[in-house]
């Protein structure tokens, strides 16, 4: 068992580790933090949290760095989040409000959270699985060549461009445009794209295959799901820590690469009482990211699947403004798009 003392030691060493990158001894807990008591009780209290195996000495005769399990407890016992200033959530508000739709959205958020957080920052699309196609629209960029737009009631914007092969008048395209949205218009994604993969008949005998084809564009933006895929920001951050890493940091890199990696890491974190989840070191291994801590929360739109973003970097991370940051974040994205 470690004492609330022991626990106020392991906390001290924590954060000046994280600050300095350089192992803490006893004589700096006591000049930095107001313990009031010798350096020699503060080494014995060191002593416990060593045989915990909640510290450990990378060197002979060195000060103390914090381990993974060190690490888990530092975060365990953090009974609340330090809020993020009011500049930080004015950044969050403006900077994300400027947004146009979804794929700017999640671009803009996770350029935020690695600004914010200085770690290499991840954002989940949402899986709309079950929206409903809102409007189908067909705009002319040439006589041959149209822009096939499908917008769902979640803000999920679909555009593709269609080459007919011959040139098409407005008259039939608007004709076209109305038996599409008939057929699509208030299904499921999953039911449009059956809708539209049927027989289309020709509204002029000229144009027999351009239905065909504008159909089938449809329908294949109708299949599209993304939420199996991630958007990536700040690599560079992740490169700036790589002595962070005893190992290669090329492992970690290929294995943000591989998304489906992530992906699935992100399935089995648990939130804590924060609505944060946090995976650390040698929790990651069965991911190939044994040297990595991960921080994620969630966000979603009622109805819709619950997505995740975080924050992926080394264990001597900042956990308190990681957690801090994507928890505002994310509560922020929960909000947007349930109101748009």
């Amino acid at each position: 068992m470690v004492s609330d003392r022991g626990l106020a030691v392991l906390r001290a060493i924590v954060q000046d580790y994280v600050a300095s990158r350089e192992p803490v001894g006893s004589k700096t807990i006591v000049e930095r933090h107001a313990f009031g008591v010798s350096a020699a009780t503060i080494r014995n209290d060191m002593a416990l949290l060593e045989e915990e195996e909640l510290i450990a000495a990378p060197h002979t005769s060195s000060g103390r760095i914090p381990t993974d399990k060190g690490y888990r407890v530092f975060v365990d016992q953090l009974s609340e989040l330090r809020p993020l200033s009011q500049a930080q959530r004015h950044a969050i508000e403006t900077f994300l409000g400027e947004s146009s739709d979804l794929d700017e959205l999640l671009a803009r958020t996770v350029r935020l959270i690695a600004q914010l957080t200085n770690q290499l920052a991840v954002v989940q699309y949402p899986s709309f699985a079950s929206s409903r196609v809102r409007h189908v629209e067909l705009v002319a960029l040439a006589p041959d060549r149209v822009l096939c737009i499908l917008i769902t009631d979640s803000g999920q914007v679909e555009q593709r461009v269609a080459e007919l092969g011959s040139p098409v008048d407005e008259e039939t395209l608007a004709a076209l445009r109305a038996r599409f949205n008939a057929l699509a218009a208030g299904r499921t994604l999953a039911e449009a794209a059956q809708a539209l993969s049927g027989e289309v008949p020709a509204v002029d005998p000229r144009h027999a295959q351009v239905p065909h084809t504008l159909a089938t564009t449809l329908a294949e933006q109708a299949r599209v799901q993304r939420g199996d895929r991630l958007v990536v920001a700040g690599a560079a951050n992740l490169v700036r820590t790589e002595q962070d890493f005893p190992g290669s940091i090329l492992g970690v890199i290929e294995a943000i690469e591989e998304q489906v990696v992530l992906l699935k890491l992100f399935g089995e974190m648990a939130s804590d009482q924060h609505g944060v989840a946090v995976s650390i070191g040698r929790e990651n291994a069965p991911f190939g990211l044994a040297e990595t801590s991960v921080v994620a929360s969630s966000f979603a739109v009622a109805g819709r699947d619950v997505s995740r973003l975080g924050v992926v970097g080394p264990t001597r991370m900042d956990y308190t403004t990681s957690m801090a940051a994507v928890r505002a974040v994310a509560r922020y994205l929960s909000r947007t798009l349930g109101e748009h």
